[in-house]
């Protein structure tokens, strides 16, 4: 994927406000949003 390019479309779990809820692109259209991802997190990877 390159800079300025659109993401695919995807939903995620995602830890919001104290608790897990699901996300998606579609649901953000419109809104600045930036995507983190830790693969591995918290394994001994």
């Amino acid at each position: 994927m390159l800079i300025g390019k659109k993401a695919p479309d995807f939903t995620a779990k995602a830890f919001h406000k104290g608790k897990i809820t699901e996300v998606s692109l579609e649901k953000l259209r419109g809104q600045w949003v930036v995507l983190c991802f830790y693969p591995g997190d918290f394994t001994f990877v």
